[in-house]
């Protein structure tokens, strides 16, 4: 994905149609991973912010004002993603057994099998309490923020955590021991 190409939107001065253009050059990345984390699928994650710059590039009038592109685009991708699960409905396949064995040594495919695992468990939750998740511990964002974003109220971002964690612990207790061992560490 590039910034080329992206068609100037009617009524925009040159300034913001820059200014979007240098968000989309320097934050696609970081919402390409923020968008893996809700999807488990990196085809998934590039239509999904794809589609979600396209609504923002749409949104340029309303965001010259205050450019906020960045703020704009995260909140479009997760109602996006709520939108495709709404339509779609499809159950997702549960993984295969989380990988039992450890490795004492403690070298990279300990990291690679732990970030496996954790795609896997995000895959076995429910869209919304994925998304909450991804907000509120990859994301850094508040209750109240989530909530935002997400349009519910912060009761149901502490519920949702709440069931969210509750289930990452039945699923993938493993997961949740290495996560304390590598935060004791």
């Amino acid at each position: 994905m590039s910034a080329q190409g992206v068609e100037v939107a009617v009524g925009v001065n040159d300034a913001v149609e820059a200014d979007f253009c240098e968000f989309v050059r320097s934050r696609t990345q970081a919402l390409l991973r923020t968008g893996f984390l809700l999807t488990g699928d990196r085809h998934l994650a590039e239509d999904l912010v794809q589609d979600a710059l396209s609504r923002t590039h749409r949104a340029l009038r309303r965001l010259a004002d205050d450019g906020h592109f960045e703020a704009y685009t995260r909140t479009a991708m997760y109602h996006l993603h709520i939108s495709m699960w709404r339509r779609r409905r499809v159950a997702e396949s549960l993984p295969g057994e989380l990988n039992d064995a450890a490795h004492p040594d403690g070298d990279h495919s300990d990291r690679v099998d732990l970030q496996v695992a954790l795609h896997q468990a995000l895959a076995q939750l429910t869209r919304k309490q994925r998304a909450v998740l991804v907000l509120r511990y990859f994301e850094d964002c508040s209750e109240a923020e989530a909530a935002t974003l997400l349009s519910c109220s912060i009761g149901t971002i502490k519920s949702q955590t709440s069931k969210a964690l509750a289930r990452l612990r039945v699923i993938a207790p493993d997961l949740i021991s290495s996560a304390a061992k590598e935060e004791a560490a």
